[in-house]
């Protein structure tokens, strides 16, 4: 009976200290993007905050059969898209914003469209310093362009190139 009771409590402690680390993550403006029929890939963004040194290293959702964290980057004028190997490193106190043309939650093979104003599940997989993972479940809005109205593409121009921003 000592033995159960002890083991209860150490599963207890154990899921407590990974409540606690997902806590130490804030996430803002979550949104992942409308799909149209046929569309089997699509992104999930957002702004990630952690209060200490940890990794974003994984994410899971039901409405796809692949997820994973991934780097859009420019190599020599093409720009590439690959999954991080090893997680997203999320500095204590710095905001890591995951956009279109940059970082972002890669959903693969999806199962059914993504409809604009409706929400997806989405679980993201944290590591902290110590090696310890946590789990965070969110439900992320669908939408075509992110929280705001603003049509950040990343920095693609698609047509109108009389009013480019300036860099």
């Amino acid at each position: 009976m000592k033995l159960r009771t002890a083991l209860c409590a150490t599963l207890v402690a154990l899921s407590l200290t990974s409540i606690a680390s997902a806590q130490n993550v804030e996430v803002k403006d979550a949104w992942a993007r409308a799909t149209v029929q046929g569309q089997k890939a699509t992104g999930a963004f957002m702004t990630l905050t952690s209060k200490t040194n940890a990794k974003l290293v994984g994410a899971t959702s039901s409405v796809a059969g692949v997820t994973e964290v991934h780097e859009m980057k420019m190599d020599n004028g093409v720009m590439k898209m690959r999954a991080l190997e090893g997680g997203l490193e999320l500095p204590a106190g710095k905001a890591t914003s995951l956009k279109p043309g940059g970082y972002h939650v890669m959903l693969m093979d999806l199962k059914l469209p993504l409809q604009k104003d409706t929400t997806i599940p989405l679980t993201l997989v944290f590591k902290d310093a110590k090696g310890i993972e946590s789990k965070m479940e969110l439900k992320v809005p669908v939408a075509q362009t992110p929280p705001g109205g603003g049509a950040d593409m990343g920095g693609h121009q698609h047509g109108d190139t009389a009013n480019k921003p300036k860099q």
